[in-house]
C-alpha cells in the first residue's frame, strides 16, 4: 500500500493558488482513475483506488500547509506505513513552470509543507516536485505562491496534470523513468515523424556565398590581359 499526499491549503479562496498544485495533481489522479469518493479522515480528505495493480491512498491534508505533517503522520501510523511508502506532490519554486522532477529524501528548501513533513515523519519520503517558477525575489515569494495561476498558464498546467495522470500507474510501480516520460509526452511532445520528413524533403536553399576563386595570383593577373 502506498500513500500519495497532495500539499495545499483548504478552502475555495486557495483552490487555484500555485501553492495548491499538489492538491490539483491528486485530484486529477483520483478523477481519471476511478478512485472512491473523498471522505474526511486524518485531518484531511482521503480516497483510495488502484494504480498499476498497486493499492494507493490519496490524501489532501486540511490542516493548512504549515501543519501538513500532522495529517500525514496520523495516516501513516494508522496504516502502519513507513516514509518509503509515501510520495508527496508539491509546488517547487526552483523549477521552471511545467517542469517536473522526482526525488527521494533531502532537505525542505524552506517549503513550509515539507518542513512540517520532516518534523513528523522524517525526510526519507519520495517527492514529486512540480515547477511553478520563481517570482524573482524572496520578498515576493509568499504573495506569489498564494496567488492563482494566470489564465496564460492554464495550458501548460493542464498538460502537466494530464501527464501526471497518464504516468501515475508507472509511478505506483516504482518506474519513475516511465512516469517522467509520460509527463514529457504531454508537456513537450516530440515533433511528428511526418513533420520531420517534410523538413528533410525540402530542397536546399541556393547558396548566396560567392564561390571561392581557385586561380593562382599569376593566373588571375594573366586573365586580366586576355
Amino acid at each position: 500500500m502506498q500513500l500519495w499526499v497532495g500539499l495545499g491549503n483548504p478552502g475555495a479562496k486557495y483552490a487555484g493558488n500555485r501553492h495548491n498544485i499538489g492538491w490539483m495533481a491528486v485530484d486529477r489522479i483520483a478523477g481519471d482513475h476511478g478512485f472512491a469518493p473523498w471522505r474526511g479522515k486524518f485531518q484531511g480528505s482521503l480516497c483510495e483506488g488502484s494504480l498499476g495493480g498497486e493499492k494507493v491512498l490519496l490524501l489532501k491534508p486540511e490542516t493548512f500547509m504549515n501543519l501538513s505533517g500532522q495529517s500525514v503522520g496520523e495516516a501513516m501510523r494508522f496504516y502502519k506505513l513507513t516514509p518509503a511508502d509515501v510520495t508527496v506532490f508539491h509546488d517547487e519554486l526552483d523549477l521552471a513552470p511545467g517542469k517536473l522532477r522526482v526525488k527521494t529524501g533531502g532537505g525542505h528548501a524552506g517549503h513550509n509543507g515539507l518542513r512540517s513533513m520532516h518534523q513528523h515523519i522524517g525526510e526519507a519520503y519520495h517527492r514529486v516536485r512540480l515547477g511553478i517558477g520563481h517570482p524573482g525575489h524572496k520578498d515576493r515569494v509568499a504573495g506569489y505562491v498564494l496567488s492563482d495561476f494566470a489564465k496564460a498558464e492554464q495550458d501548460w498546467l493542464d498538460d502537466l496534470m494530464r501527464g501526471i495522470s497518464d504516468g501515475a500507474p508507472a509511478l505506483a510501480k516504482g518506474d519513475t523513468g516511465r512516469f517522467m516520460n509520460a509527463v514529457a509526452q504531454r508537456t513537450a511532445p516530440p515533433r511528428s515523424s511526418t513533420g520531420a520528413a517534410k523538413e528533410a524533403a525540402k530542397p536546399a536553399a541556393p547558396s548566396t556565398e560567392p564561390e571561392a576563386d581557385a586561380r593562382s595570383p599569376l593566373q588571375r593577373l594573366m586573365d586580366k590581359f586576355k
